[in-house]
């Protein structure tokens, strides 16, 4: 037997543990699902609203363990009033759409610590919450996914011409009888709903992360919308598990090692595509050169 496999055989199956299944799965409906949202966010260039409503919902986790609540309702409900504030705000011009992120990031930032502070401090349970515990996912947290996912999928795939054309330029889409403000409040309040279920793995403070980095490295890479929200999705997936797998067997922290993996993802398909840009103009000049 060779040292490789004498490796490889005293080491843990992955699949042993009940646990660490239940992360697999939920971790790869998280990486499907937060892509194809952050897709339309990306192009709309409010990708922030990611980090928003994660510090919001951040805040909800904190009121739900003061309160004896249930934190991930009081999330949902937080990142729910928020998105439909945001939305009216930025609709009704009252402020830039930048500067009505920021106010509420920082808001929901300021609320959560105060609450933190008279509470006596930072626990396991916020920890928990903050950068995800695989330990902590249940049945129904899987469950709960799992219908959030039927209900993003049928939405973007119901309004996917409306997303595209909201995404690409609003005030055309409106002219021709989009409903952009629907539209976009929906789709906040599904970010929303996203990033409260997403807590158990990735975590408030990582889940933007898998929103927004996965759409980036896609869009390097396809040559259409619908391609391009199918790659995110690969690349969301392949992310979740390929980092829950390096977190078990790395023994370290599950949301942490889930963002950096599709960071690695994202720079090898940034490098890829810096080498071919540059093959192709190097075959561009020699075909030039030799007629």
């Amino acid at each position: 037997m060779t040292p490789y496999m004498s490796i490889a055989k005293a080491m843990p199956s992955i699949l042993e543990y009940d646990f660490m299944v239940r992360a697999l799965i939920g971790g790869a409906m998280i990486g499907a699902l937060a892509p194809v949202l952050g897709m339309f966010l990306v192009l709309r260039r409010v990708a922030l609203i990611a980090d928003t409503l994660s510090h919001v919902a951040f805040m909800g986790v904190a009121i739900g363990l003061i309160t004896k609540t249930f934190p991930p309702i009081t999330a949902l409900g937080a990142t729910s009033i928020a998105a439909v504030a945001i939305d009216q705000l930025r609709a009704r011009r009252m402020m830039p759409g930048d500067t009505v992120l920021a106010v509420f990031l920082y808001t929901a930032l300021a609320i959560a610590v105060v609450i933190i502070s008279v509470s006596g401090g930072f626990n396991v349970d916020i920890f928990s919450y903050l950068f995800g515990s695989v330990l902590a996912i249940d049945s129904l947290d899987l469950w709960l996914v799992a219908g959030l996912m039927v209900v993003v999928i049928g939405f973007v795939g119901l309004f996917f011409s409306e997303l595209a054309q909201t995404s690409f330029d609003g005030d055309l889409a409106r002219t021709s009888g989009v409903p952009v403000d629907r539209i976009n409040l929906a789709l906040a309040v599904l970010t929303g709903a996203t990033i409260t279920l997403s807590m158990r793995i990735v975590g408030v403070l990582l889940i933007g992360a898998l929103i927004v980095i996965p759409v980036v490295a896609s869009l390097r890479l396809a040559t259409g919308l619908r391609s391009a929200v199918l790659l995110a999705m690969g690349i969301g997936v392949t992310s979740s598990l390929l980092g829950l797998t390096i977190a078990f067997y790395g023994n370290m922290a599950a949301g942490g090692a889930v963002v950096l993996t599709s960071v690695g993802l994202l720079v090898l398909v940034e490098t890829g595509a810096t080498l071919r840009n540059r093959m192709q103009r190097g075959r561009r000049q020699g075909n030039r050169f030799g007629t």
